[in-house]
C-alpha cells in the first residue's frame, strides 16, 4: 500500500519512476470533477494552494516537479495570492516550463484597500502570473470587499476575469462573509473545512448551495496538523470500500465526499505528495453516512 510517508520519503529526482503506481491506480479510476453552479463549468474536485509552499526557500526544480505532477493526474485549480509573497512570480516563472498545463485554471485574489491600488495589485498579479484573462478572482479575507468586488465586477463584464470571490481562512470573518454572500453576486467564496472543523456545515455550505456559490476549501490538513492526531496509526481496512490507501486521501476525501464542495486546495512543496493528493480525486467517495464513520474513527485516535 502507497503511503504518504512512503511517498515523502521516495521523492525527489527519479520522482516519477517512484510513483508509477499511484499514477496507475488514477488512470484506472475515474476522476471526480464538480460543476461551478454560476456556469454549469466542470472543475477537478482536488486543486492545489500555493500558501507557504510555493517559496524561494524550495528549488525551482521541486516546484516544477510539484507543478508536473499536478497536471499529469488531472489537476486543474492553482490558488495564489500577492499576500503569499513570491507564489504568483514562481507559478509564472515555472508554467512555461510543464506540459500537459492546458486546463489549467488559475486562481489569485486581491489583498489591498483602495480601487487604484486594488487595480494595480491584480493587474501585477497578470503580469506575475502571464495570463491574459484569470479564470477567478477574490477578495483575499474580505479586505475592503465593497470597493474590490465593484472592480471585478466590471472586470468580469469585460472579460478580464471568468468568474469572481471572496475568501476567509482558519474560521475567521464568518459571520461577515455570510453577510457578503447573501448580499452580494458571487461565483465562489473559500474557506476552511476539514475532518476536525466541522462548523461550516451548518452554515457557510447550506447558504452556498441555496445562493448557487461554488465553494473552494482550504486547511483541508490544518496545515499538516491532522497527520500528528494519525501518526503511528494504522488506516482501516474499511478505507478501502471507497478507494483510500492514505492518511492524506482519508482527509481529502471526507472533504470531496460533501456534495457542497466544489474544489479542495492542499498547500504542498513535495512531487510525492502532489500524487496522494490528486489520487484523493479519483475514484469512490464516502457517503453521508461514511463520513461519519470517518469521523467518529479519526475523534477515537
Amino acid at each position: 500500500m502507497i503511503t504518504r510517508r512512503r511517498l515523502l520519503e521516495t521523492a525527489g529526482a527519479a520522482l516519477f519512476g517512484a510513483f508509477a503506481p499511484a499514477r496507475l491506480v488514477a488512470a484506472e479510476r475515474q476522476l471526480v470533477t464538480r460543476k461551478i453552479p454560476s456556469s454549469g463549468e466542470a472543475l477537478a474536485i482536488v486543486g492545489m494552494g500555493t500558501s507557504g509552499t510555493f517559496t524561494d526557500g524550495v528549488p525551482k526544480d521541486q516546484l516544477r516537479q510539484v507543478l508536473q505532477a499536478f497536471f499529469d493526474h488531472g489537476g486543474q485549480l492553482i490558488d495564489t495570492s500577492p499576500m503569499y509573497g513570491p507564489a504568483e512570480r514562481l507559478l509564472g516563472e515555472l508554467l512555461p516550463l510543464v506540459s500537459n498545463k492546458d486546463k489549467l485554471f488559475a486562481a489569485t485574489k486581491v489583498w489591498t484597500t483602495g480601487r487604484e491600488a486594488g487595480i494595480a495589485q491584480m493587474n501585477k498579479s497578470f503580469e506575475l502570473i502571464g495570463v491574459k484573462v484569470m479564470d477567478l478572482m477574490q477578495v483575499h479575507n474580505l479586505v475592503d470587499w465593497r470597493t474590490q468586488l465593484a472592480t471585478l465586477r466590471d472586470w468580469k463584464r469585460q472579460g478580464r476575469i471568468r468568474y469572481l470571490g471572496v475568501t476567509t481562512s482558519h474560521g475567521r470573518n464568518h459571520r461577515e462573509l455570510m453577510q457578503v454572500m447573501q448580499s452580494e453576486p458571487l461565483d465562489f467564496v473559500q474557506f476552511s473545512y476539514n475532518i476536525a472543523d466541522r462548523e461550516v456545515e451548518r452554515t457557510l455550505f447550506p447558504l452556498a448551495r441555496d445562493k448557487g456559490i461554488a465553494t473552494l476549501i482550504n486547511r483541508p490538513f490544518r496545515r499538516a496538523g491532522l497527520f500528528g492526531a494519525v501518526k503511528g496509526k494504522p488506516l482501516p481496512d474499511w478505507a478501502a470500500e471507497f478507494d483510500c490507501t492514505s492518511w492524506g486521501q482519508f482527509f481529502l476525501k471526507f472533504v470531496a465526499g460533501h456534495p457542497d464542495v466544489t474544489c479542495i486546495i492542499p498547500a504542498t512543496s513535495n512531487p510525492g505528495h502532489v500524487v496522494d493528493n490528486q489520487s484523493a480525486g479519483y475514484g469512490r467517495l464516502p457517503d453521508a453516512a461514511m463520513r461519519e464513520r470517518m469521523a467518529r474513527y479519526f475523534a477515537s485516535l
